[in-house]
């Protein structure tokens, strides 16, 4: 009985062991990730979204040797089960193939950038701001400031708009009017608008063109260059301007319109 109590007693001990290597090792791995990607950080031109993935990364590398040596505390022969896990390996990666695809899009979006943290981009149907880019998803904020997790596989296997990647954006607008009104009016009228904004990059040309003559309107391209930040400032104001100008000076701007005709019946 004393034999038995003993050998309790020995592995109760073996457990209190490995459970405090385990909350120990977790806290200094925490810490030792921390201090490596701040060593990182210091080297010049290092990405920010290089450190947040590797971050990930190496902290969960490093809980796998805690995991493992308080395994080997309690007395499982590590070697073991290492061997165990590697057979395991295939069912696992079978099972967890969706998983493995999303870490190994989140390695491509870390290496290839085609976007950085703090970029505007399209991508995975999603439209936002990028927050982080996590091992198997990236966080993106909407601009209704929601916050959507998008699997790094749904990225990386479509097209991947970066709406910010250069510093400066083309303003595209289509104006009609009518057929009875005054072309080369309009038209002064929309070059003097757009050469009036203080935003718009006169510098780098501006194209105010007939482009269609459509069923019920002449239409016209309105085009202007900004910087990339004020892309939407400028193209709300011409909108908006175009339209109280044109009513000021009696152009019209023609909208769809249905006919109804009514006859009497004898």
């Amino acid at each position: 009985m004393e034999n038995v109590s003993e050998v309790f007693g020995a592995y109760a001990l073996s457990i209190m062991f490995a459970l405090a290597i385990f909350v120990i090792g977790k806290f200094v791995a925490r810490k030792a990730t921390d201090i490596i990607i701040a060593l990182m950080g210091k080297k010049k031109g290092m990405d920010e979204t290089l450190l947040n993935f590797f971050s990930g990364l190496i902290y969960y590398a490093l809980l796998v040797m805690v995991v493992l040596a308080a395994l080997d505390q309690v007395g499982i022969n590590t070697t073991s089960f290492l061997a165990i896990l590697g057979a395991a390996g295939l069912a696992i990666g079978l099972a967890l193939k969706d998983s493995l695809s999303n870490f190994a899009s989140g390695v491509m979006l870390v290496f290839f950038k085609p976007f950085k943290i703090g970029d505007v981009v399209n991508a995975g149907g999603v439209t936002g701001k990028v927050i982080h880019i996590h091992l198997f998803n990236t966080e993106f904020t909407t601009p209704d400031n929601q916050k959507i997790l998008v699997p790094n596989s749904a990225i990386t296997s479509g097209a991947i708009t970066n709406i910010n990647a250069h510093n400066k954006r083309r303003v595209d607008l289509v104006i009609g009017i009518g057929y009875d009104d005054d072309i080369k009016k309009a038209k002064n009228i929309l070059n003097s608008i757009v050469e009036e904004h203080e935003k718009v990059l006169i510098k780098d040309g501006i194209t105010v063109a007939v482009s269609e003559l459509a069923d019920s309107s002449v239409n016209f391209v309105v085009r202007a260059w900004v910087k990339t930040p004020d892309y939407w400032d400028v193209k709300f104001f011409l909108t908006e301007e175009i339209k109280l100008r044109f009513d000021n000076e009696g152009i019209s701007i023609p909208y769809p319109q249905t006919d109804v005709h009514l006859y009497k019946k004898d």
